[in-house]
């Protein structure tokens, strides 16, 4: 996956947008004002800090030593690093990036959620 793939990928939600708090150099895309992934898009490796089940987080970091890691600079039990750029299948970068939308439209006030399509 590109750089430029996963841009389109995380802004391909309904209500997402990409912001830059931390600086020009780190997109951050929320929803509704909540953060559900963190990138440095020009970075090598391509990594993205993504949202994740506490106990869907330690399952991936053990199966994928070195691409999925403790989220850096997040809280380590509910963020995960995926290195994009690699080894990892696209199909499993994709899923990852919904789980993480998904989980932060889960914790949105339910009028909100309904106003995403997303009981």
């Amino acid at each position: 996956m590109t750089p430029g793939e996963l841009r389109a990928f995380c802004l391909s939600f309904n209500a997402a947008v990409e912001d830059f708090p931390f600086g020009p150099e780190t997109s951050v895309f929320r929803v509704l004002g909540k953060l559900f992934a963190l990138s440095r898009l020009d970075g090598t490796p391509l990594t993205v800090n993504l949202k994740c089940d506490p106990e869907d987080a330690v399952r991936l970091r053990a199966e994928h030593p070195g691409l999925i890691v403790p989220g850096w600079h997040m809280n380590k039990r509910h963020w995960n690093t995926v290195t994009v750029a690699g080894e990892l299948p696209n199909r499993l970068v994709r899923e990852l990036v919904e789980d993480s939308y998904d989980l932060v439209v889960a914790g949105l006030p339910r009028a909100e959620r309904l106003r995403l399509d997303r009981p």
